[in-house]
């Protein structure tokens, strides 16, 4: 069992999608606290329809969203390491939360999404970490950079 995380950030709705059926991706829990966007696509109502048009389950899970006192910070200092003491303090208080995503890591092939692209700096990869500590569950991040589509768009820019 892989339990998959994704950021969309430099990503169009089509590109995302496209990722998620070469994973294989059957459902899609966003664990962005406040699920809005100004990219097309991917505010909840848009994200969730699209998804279900295709076959693939949309859940939010804002409890694993980082909370507004943590992003202020880090937006005010931007200090990673604080960011990152702050998040795994407030996950630990979320242990039900975990719970229940690891129940679902564990009945369907799932993703963690949020925005950023680099999962080294977003707090999707602490609460995939965390799936892993209870359930056992393999991480994988998904990247602009490892996927088909991607690899495709790359090999067309390199050639023209």
């Amino acid at each position: 069992m892989t339990v998959f995380t994704i950021g969309y950030e430099g990503l169009d709705i089509d590109t995302f999608m496209s990722s998620l059926g070469e994973h294989d991706i059957e459902t899609v829990v966003d664990i962005r606290e406040l699920p809005l966007s100004r990219k097309p696509g991917f505010s909840k109502k848009a994200l969730a329809s699209a998804l279900n048009l295709s076959g693939i389950e949309y859940v939010h899970m804002a409890d694993l969203g980082c909370p507004k006192p943590v992003r202020d910070r880090y937006r005010e200092d931007g200090n990673w390491k604080r960011y990152t003491d702050g998040f795994r303090k407030y996950l630990k208080t979320q242990k039900a939360a975990i719970a229940d995503l690891s129940d679902l890591v564990n009945s369907s092939n799932c993703v963690l999404l949020c925005y950023e692209a680099d999962f080294n700096f977003c707090h999707r990869s602490m609460v995939a970490n965390a799936v892993r500590e209870h359930c056992g569950a393999d991480v994988e991040h998904i990247s602009s950079a490892n996927t088909k589509t991607a690899r495709l768009a790359g090999r067309q820019l390199a050639c023209a």
